[in-house]
């Protein structure tokens, strides 16, 4: 766990920073400076987008991870590098061709309900481009086992030029429709500084020679394009749907409880990004007692540090909208209990997704994935119009607990691994005892002092209990290194 410590933690620092200034630019000044129809509006663009992205690459990103590791020839590993390349033009250039023909009626279909979609429609496809060869090229570093500077550009860069932007908005500088194409090229000159630093860090002998197995990746690309899209859109399609449904500005109400929930999945997103490429390796080597200890620990690891997450906010939650001071965007309360309950959930997975993705059992990753979208599309049509945003958040919540269970189940009937222990039991149990203590616990001060306070008892009470009764040899082993430096 050397290794996957480290980096994860390096991650974690900037996935911290990344959520810091994201906070500020949603909870602030999304919320004061740009009118709320535009709020919703980039939003709308950018979920959009992200549902398209794995179609734009051919899910090249997966393939490289999945496939460079089984290569020792360096002059196969650079044909899978060009190739990685390669093929997504052959999805985006007739996409790009039926766009442009068809783009009345793609417009006027999107902006059915939203009249102010109608304008920036193409910006989509452009956002979606960018985004999908920007996950190819840090595929490229992630299989030299380097994920933090990519990780620096996917969290920090883009939300940085956000608050500026933003900033530029408030003072007049520039409108909010020169915003909305001020960060589209945000994205191009992230993927632009993506490139530059994959090509300095391993730079491949392009050749347009078919790498070995070049069928075996064609097929698992396939898959991997539906199955990835399929599991975007259990993260997006809400944010795509509400506008077909709501006002456009319920999807910046619901993007703000989205946003301090996703808080939670800090952890994760940082270990995944060392975790993925280390599972791929050892499953291509046959390593199985590599790959089963890395599920445990990585499983128990997440559940300590996304459940301290969770009682923050979710304990701290009234006082946060205190602080937005938008009475309006205050309905996300019990949407930022549902979507960290099941960030919880899949923090608990462990590598569950690392395993199912780089196995030769990656087709049922598709099926599952195929099956959750239908049913958060399915359980969002009916819940939206039933509750509203609230029914977005349900959907999520009901659609991860079951789907993932069912992961859970497959692995271990497959691989006879699965990622809990006694210990998992105690840390669900310390925070239901501590959620429940200290939601009667309040202060009458200023909401930022009863933030401070609360968090503070609530951190040291937790970390305590954690650390004696060592649930994690690896939090033990990190904090007794903290401490002797």
């Amino acid at each position: 766990m050397g290794i996957v410590l480290k980096q994860s933690l390096r991650n974690t620092l900037i996935l911290i920073v990344g959520f810091g200034i994201g906070g500020v630019n949603t909870l602030f000044l999304y919320t004061h400076f740009l009118e709320e129809a535009y709020y919703g509006l980039i939003i709308f663009i950018l979920s959009t987008a992200n549902i398209l992205m794995p179609l734009m690459v051919f899910g090249m990103q997966h393939s490289v991870i999945k496939y460079f590791s089984s290569y020792k020839d360096k002059v196969e590993q650079d044909r899978l590098l060009t190739w990685s390349l390669i093929l997504p033009l052959l999805i985006i250039l007739p996409l790009g061709f039926v766009g442009i023909t068809a783009y009345e009626t793609i417009s006027d279909w999107i902006s059915k309900e939203n009249e102010l979609i109608k304008k920036y429609t193409y910006l989509i496809f452009l956002c979606a481009i960018f985004m999908g060869y920007f996950e190819v090229f840090y595929a490229w570093t992630k299989v030299q086992m380097n994920t933090v500077f990519g990780n620096f550009i996917r969290e920090i860069f883009a939300r940085t030029c956000a608050t500026l932007l933003l900033i530029a908005v408030f003072f007049k500088w520039i409108t909010p429709e020169q915003f909305m194409y001020a960060m589209t090229f945000v994205y191009f000159l992230r993927v632009v500084i993506m490139k530059l630093y994959a090509f300095w860090l391993y730079f491949p002998k392009l050749s347009l020679k078919l790498p070995k197995k070049f069928k075996e990746i064609l097929r698992y690309s396939l898959y991997l394009i539906l199955a990835g899209s399929a599991g975007t859109i259990l993260l997006e399609i809400d944010k795509f749907m509400i506008p077909q449904l709501e006002n456009i500005a319920e999807v910046a109400y619901y993007s703000v409880g989205i946003y301090i929930a996703s808080v939670v999945a800090i952890p994760s997103r940082a270990m995944h990004q060392i975790t993925y490429p280390i599972t791929a390796k050892d499953l291509n080597e046959g390593n199985l007692e590599g790959v089963e200890k890395l599920y445990k620990q990585s499983s128990i690891n997440l559940l300590i540090v996304g459940g301290l997450l969770f009682l923050l906010i979710n304990l701290n939650i009234v006082d946060m909208y205190r602080i937005i001071d938008k009475p309006q965007y205050a309905v996300g309360v019990w949407i930022v209990l549902m979507i960290s309950v099941s960030e919880l959930y899949k923090l608990a997975l462990g590598t569950n997704g690392a395993i199912l993705t780089n196995s030769k059992y990656y087709r049922v990753f598709f099926y599952l994935s195929v099956g959750m979208a239908i049913c958060v599309i399915v359980l969002n049509k009916y819940l939206i119009q039933l509750i509203g945003i609230n029914g977005a958040a349900l959907a999520t919540l009901i659609t991860v607990v079951l789907f993932s269970t069912i992961k859970i189940l497959y692995i271990n009937r497959k691989l006879k691994m699965q990622p809990f222990s006694a210990n998992t039991l105690l840390m669900l149990g310390l925070i239901l005892v501590i959620g429940a203590v200290f939601y009667f616990v309040n202060f009458d001060f200023h909401p930022i002092i009863n933030i401070i306070l609360k968090s503070t008892l609530i951190f040291m009470v937790y970390g305590i209990v954690v650390v004696k009764t060592k649930l994690s040899s690896d939090v033990n082993e990190l904090l007794d290194k903290l401490l002797k430096k």
